[in-house]
């Protein structure tokens, strides 16, 4: 016994080794991980290196996985964003399933397949696996955009059809031992609804309070709910529905409860572990003598699934209203076969209605949808680019459904800014603040409306879209704004704009230095570094004059700290200008400013945008400074167009500026006025220096408010 321990310890520890290592391949090719986890079954089975000798604690492990997948899918089941997204997940979950067994049903037939085994097939071709589409979408920030969201809700739909499958597949196994389907299946319903009424009494009247005492810890939290799953399956499996309705049922009962998203967050790691048994097994039972006769009918069901799935979710689509591109990357979220395809062919097998040649194609078909749906939804942007001008067929003359999410007129805006995350939106509301007119585009509908709703111009749309350029007026606008981070979403948006012959400028996110190089190498104008300027504003606040201050002179003495924000009423004006103490009676002792403390102040001190000022005084005396240093300009952005401007000044013959240089007039502190370049002939000087000496018949470009170009003039 201690050697058979031993050996299947030697087993397992040789599996782990050889799967991390098809993983870590797999990965560096992109694919998801089932498909090198089958790979190991099948070297490692008798179709390989036959060194599986342990196929009952495998099995074990397989069917706890399974357990586990399913209280998760139950646990996770978000009947709010089905209800959100309304007929549209409905409509393509539903009418995809249909299409995809009434169609595979006869394609199966066709090919020879025997009636039940057709019918197996065509049920497993009928699902996409809604663990690697969330997490493709999920690496690709698209899980919260539009056509995002519409295919969560249709695979959640999809999910309760699986179950139910599962549910009507164990009735007809029951009903072939018994030799009356009907009377098993009504059994089995009978015994179905049992379960669900004994579910509903526990989730009124015990979960509520058992969950609030089993949460005080983290660990029992756990342990709770791993019980309270594999419960559930052995009791599905002893009412003779199957272990997978039970564990689903156990995470529909939990899923109402507040501790939903721990669960759920602690299991999806224990849930892809003892998944890795449940592929491997799979694998193992490959016979690859077998498959080279299932290659053919299997080339042609992954067509079927590949092409097919998708189109007819934007045939549903666009009948309803949706434009052709959220149809199609929408669709391709169905161009694959799930996990659950393999489990319910699992299930076929272990049940005695198909035989392992149906298991063998359905899981070759598995292998080759997962494998290239995993590249088509990696890069469908760029596939959609390629293709868009022949999917016309698939949205209707006018797409309703998201014409709803973008308001008619985008017109005399300033600014466009694409992404109003949490960065964006603070973007935009600091340049409404200082007058500015923006318009803000998200892929998000409800980011959409929120923004609306808190006076924000803001439209539905994806950078990554072409189409969404033609209806924003872009060459009123003088700035492109993309606060979204992502190399490929960024450069698609400058490729885009140029190709529009966009007049403004572009300014990029970037998240370091190489990001920053190839955007400006592709011609934007500047590039944000979010991450970065948060972590230098960090510092600064950390490292403060205040506590100099305070370690030089231990006297009790009550500082405070302001920063002038944009748009502060003080900024650009002089300390003597400001006349702080004599209008509160505190001082301003110290200014820290780009992680410089100045200390030496004098009155002429000029006090800019982002300067903290560290405040000296009694608490009334800082309180009523720091209400004046918070106070706003009024129309900031209206009097700084009106009082700027940037004029030629031609020199009179007999200026007294001529052969004298810039240093020497020191026009900027007489005269107020900055000169950045003299016309000097057919020679343009473009930020003279100091040390440039004026000449006879020189125009001079110069810069200052209207009021000191005035006076230059007279």
């Amino acid at each position: 016994m201690d050697l058979n321990l031993e050996l299947i310890f030697t087993e397992i520890a040789v599996i782990l080794g050889v799967s991390a290592v098809l993983g870590l391949i797999a990965a560096r090719l992109k694919q998801p991980l089932i498909v090198a986890f089958i790979a190991v079954g099948v070297a490692l089975g008798p179709s390989g290196f036959d060194l599986m000798a342990a196929h009952e604690p495998l099995h074990l492990l397989a069917e706890m996985g399974i357990a586990i997948l399913l209280f998760v899918v139950g646990l996770k089941l978000d009947m709010h964003l089905i209800r959100t997204m309304g007929p549209v997940a409905l409509a393509t979950g539903l009418g995809q399933v249909l299409f995809t067994s009434v169609f595979g049903y006869l394609i199966a037939l066709a090919l020879g397949i025997n009636t039940v085994g057709a019918l197996y097939v065509a049920i497993a071709l009928t699902f996409s696996s809604t663990i690697i589409i969330v997490k493709l979408l999920s690496d690709k920030r698209e899980i919260d955009a539009l056509h995002g969201r519409i295919a969560i809700g249709f695979l959640i739909v999809q999910d309760i059809a699986v179950v139910l499958a599962m549910i009507g597949l164990t009735a007809m196994g029951a009903g072939d031992q018994s030799g009356n389907l009907l009377i098993a299946g009504l059994l089995v319903l009978a015994k179905g609804a049992l379960m669900v009424a004994a579910v509903a009494l526990l989730m009124r009247f015990v979960l509520p309070r058992l969950m609030d005492q089993v949460a005080r810890s983290q660990e029992l939290l756990i342990l709770f709910a791993i019980a309270w799953a594999v419960l559930f399956a052995a009791g599905g499996d002893i009412l003779g529905f199957s272990k997978e309705v039970g564990a689903f049922l156990a995470g529909i009962s939990l899923a109402s409860t507040p501790y939903r998203e721990t669960i759920s967050s602690r299991l999806v790691s224990l849930r892809d572990f003892l998944l890795l048994f449940f592929f491997i097994n799979l694998g193992a039972q490959l016979d690859l003598s077998l498959l080279g006769a299932q290659i053919g009918p299997a080339l042609i069901f992954s067509l079927f699934v590949l092409v097919g799935n998708p189109i007819i979710v934007m045939i549903i689509m666009g009948y309803m209203g949706y434009r052709k591109r959220t149809g199609f990357l929408a669709g391709l979220t169905v161009a694959q076969i799930s996990e659950f395809s393999l489990i319910l062919a699992a299930l076929g097998v272990s049940l005695g209605h198909i035989d392992r040649e149906t298991l063998g194609l359905v899981t070759l078909v598995g292998l080759i949808t997962i494998g290239l749906s995993t590249y088509m939804i990696l890069y469908s942007h760029q596939i959609y680019e390629k293709i868009a001008p022949f999917l016309g067929l698939f949205e209707r003359r006018t797409p309703f459904r998201e014409a709803d999410l973008t308001p008619a007129q985008s017109e005399g805006v300033e600014v466009v800014l694409f992404g109003l995350g949490r960065y964006g939106r603070n973007i935009a509301a600091n340049l409404q603040r200082r007058g500015k007119r923006v318009v803000g585009v998200d892929f998000d509908p409800q980011v959409v409306a929120a923004c609306r709703q808190q006076g924000l111009a803001a439209r539905y749309g994806d950078a990554e879209d072409p189409e969404i350029l033609e209806n924003l007026h872009m060459t009123e606008a003088k700035w492109v704004v993309n606060a979204t981070p992502g190399r490929e979403v960024n450069l698609s948006l400058l490729k885009s704009l140029k190709s529009q012959a966009y007049p403004g400028k572009v300014v990029l996110t970037a998240h370091n230095s190489q990001e920053d190089e190839a955007y400006r190498q592709a011609g934007a104008d500047k590039v944000l570094w979010p991450f970065v300027d948060a972590a230098e504003q960090a510092v600064d606040y950390l490292t403060t004059s205040t506590d100099i201050i305070e370690a030089t002179y231990p006297w009790p003495v009550t500082l405070a700290e302001v920063r002038l924000r944009p748009g502060s009423a003080a900024g650009g004006k002089r300390i003597r200008e400001l006349d702080l103490r004599a209008r509160t009676g505190a001082s301003i002792i110290a200014i820290d400013r780009a992680g410089q403390s100045y200390f030496d102040l004098g009155s002429d001190f000029l006090l800019l945008p982002g300067d903290r000022l560290i405040l000296l005084g009694s608490r009334d005396d800082l309180d009523r400074a720091g209400k004046i240093l918070e106070e706003q300009e009024q129309a900031q952005g209206e009097s700084a167009e009106k009082h700027f401007r940037i004029e030629e000044f031609t020199l009179p013959d007999d200026s007294s500026w001529i052969d004298r240089s810039l240093g020497e007039l020191d026009l900027r502190r007489r005269q107020g006025i900055t000169v950045i370049g003299i016309r000097r002939g057919s020679e343009k000087i473009i930020s003279p220096p100091p040390t440039e000496i004026l000449r006879q018949g020189d125009t001079l470009v110069v810069a200052g408010s209207t009021e000191a170009l005035a006076t230059l003039r007279r």
